[in-house]
């Protein structure tokens, strides 16, 4: 049982680490990016990065499996001394997932709705995509995901510290 709730806190923290990664290389790197491109560019891109990164291994193995894997690392070790810690990331990457799917997904959503950037007012659209509030909701986003890794590293840090005591 020891292996597996070591592996279970690994592999979440890993999944975690992932996914804070994604989120803070769209925060520093692929929004401030798209900011200075055109608006037939900016709907081009965007939308095709978006629909390429809603797959299952994205989706199913980082996204919500940080949040499984956190969870499942959390019942295996309930009488541990890292609980608290596991615990409090497993909240940080359940708001995570809420913050993204309460609003980032619907304002990717709504842009990909409307249509092919060749055919469609593209200022008008990303006027309404709302790329402030995408922006700051990618913050939170990702500071919570930060949060969340930083504090499943200090649950490993706990979990070998207690298997290396007598």
């Amino acid at each position: 049982m020891n292996g597996l709730r070591v592996t279970s806190l690994l592999v979440a923290t890993m999944l975690t680490g992932l996914v804070a990664g994604v989120y803070a290389i769209y925060a520093n790197a692929f929004m401030p990016g798209l900011a200075k491109t055109d608006d037939k560019t900016f709907i081009s891109a965007f939308t095709a990065v978006d629909r390429a990164i809603v797959n299952p291994l994205f989706l199913g193995l980082g996204f919500f499996g940080a949040l499984v894997f956190t969870a499942l690392a959390g019942l295996l070790g309930l009488k541990e001394k890292s609980l608290p810690w596991i615990a409090v990331a497993f909240v940080l990457t359940l708001i995570g997932i809420i913050v993204t799917m309460a609003v980032n997904v619907p304002l990717n959503d709504a842009m990909k709705a409307a249509g092919d950037p060749n055919t469609i007012d593209v200022h008008a659209v990303r006027a309404a995509f709302d790329e402030s509030k995408w922006r700051t909701y990618n913050l939170v986003r990702t500071w919570t995901q930060i949060g969340s890794f930083a504090l499943l590293g200090w649950a490993l840090y706990l979990t070998g510290k207690s298997a290396a005591q007598p």
